[in-house]
């Protein structure tokens, strides 16, 4: 007999949330993680994860991740903590700038409330920023931002209250199919389940080496820096934001402080050199934060002051940018959801219940085609 119905490796944001989801229809789960809970050495770390719904990256994901908000709350009444912070959110650029015409796009198709500011009404609702004439907002007075360690802790909690066992520092050595399920090794012990579910996060590619998955992993780094008027940069006051400088291919992205006491800033910046999680470099230096301040400079300047913390994560990203959440194509009682592009975490809650589903049902309630492995038979590329 197998000792578990379904195994979930990697307790991130997506397999913390998937394994209460398993867990409370009534399956037997482990879960296992080879570090501590709401760790620092993956991508689902930072204080705070920006939550918006006039999503531009496609319209597709506005539907889960109005799902993903009603399970936040959810999570919040089961938990009794704050998980979600409501601030409202604003996409930054010019016209043409593609986060202004996809948060557009995607609120105009699914109807959602929305406004639309010249430079000048941007700077008059949120003084702290500061656009060039040419460039406009797209108000999402839904957004806000996630607690995302707090989160992670919550869905661990949830989960083990229906019985699931999460076991931590006990690291991965493979995986195996079997004739009546699957074998998980790992330092210490050889577990057996009916299903497996991989949610490992920057470690996929390594677990799934024969599939030749197209997964390149990517150095972030965050910071946080201080304002000279904090007012200005609080809750209440600066909404959580994306920027598309003129010209820019990328973008920058930020939300008020909360946590460490500085604005927080980041660069969605995947064209960086692939690594491994083993070869990540995860101290900081000058040209990280000269990076981060020449966004600061011209459009926050207020908040242009000494850096607090700097921080490095990883994203996983696949060449559309898109998730992965399907079957593994040998093994269909191996179910994959991984390569969140960036931009994965606002989606944890519902992508845990997707992975349920997957495991469990053989397919979602949810609209997922975007996300199969076919695609990239196709050579789907950004």
């Amino acid at each position: 007999m197998s000792d578990w119905d379904v195994i979930v490796v990697g307790a991130g944001a997506m397999g913390s949330a998937a394994t209460f989801h398993l867990a409370r229809r009534g399956v037997r789960v482990l879960a296992l993680e080879q570090f501590d809970l709401a760790h620092d050495q993956g991508s689902s770390h930072g204080y705070t994860r920006i939550m918006r719904h006039a999503y531009y990256n496609a319209p597709g994901y506005v539907p889960l991740v109005q799902r993903a908000q009603t399970l936040w709350r959810e999570l919040e009444e089961i938990s009794g903590e704050t998980l979600f912070v409501h601030t409202g959110g604003v996409s930054l650029g010019r016209p043409d700038a593609l986060v202004v015409r996809g948060a557009l796009l995607a609120a105009e198709r699914f109807g959602l409330d929305h406004e639309v500011l010249d430079a000048a009404g941007v700077h008059q609702r949120f003084p702290a920023i500061h656009l060039s004439d040419d460039m406009i907002g797209v108000h999402d007075p839904a957004a806000g931002f996630l607690l995302p360690e707090r989160a992670i802790l919550a869905h661990a909690a949830a989960a083990r209250s229906h019985g699931a066992e999460v076991r931590t520092r006990e690291a991965i050595t493979g995986w195996q199919a079997t004739s009546d399920g699957v074998e998980v090794h790992t330092e210490r012990h050889v577990y057996r389940a009916e299903r497996l579910v991989l949610t490992a996060g920057a470690w996929m590619g390594e677990l799934l080496a024969d599939l030749k998955l197209p997964l390149e992993v990517t150095r972030q780094v965050v910071g946080w820096f201080e304002p000279d008027d904090p007012a200005l940069c609080e809750p209440h006051r600066l909404p959580v934001w994306l920027l598309q400088p003129p010209g820019d291919e990328e973008y920058f992205y930020g939300l008020p402080r909360y946590g460490p006491p500085g604005l927080k800033l980041g660069r969605m910046f995947h064209l960086q050199p692939a690594v491994t999680p083993a070869e990540l470099r995860r101290t900081t230096d000058d040209p990280d934060e000269a990076l981060l301040r020449t966004c600061l400079a011209p459009y926050f300047p207020g908040a242009n002051g000494r850096a607090l913390e700097l921080m490095t994560c990883m994203f996983t990203s696949t060449p559309d940018g898109h998730f992965i959440m399907d079957a593994h194509p040998r093994h269909p009682n191996v179910t994959l959801v991984s390569a969140c592009s960036g931009h994965g975490f606002k989606f944890a809650s519902v992508v845990g219940e997707i992975a349920a589903e997957l495991a469990l049902d053989g397919q979602s309630q949810h609209d997922i085609e975007m996300f199969r492995l076919g695609r990239f038979e196709n050579g789907a590329t950004r």
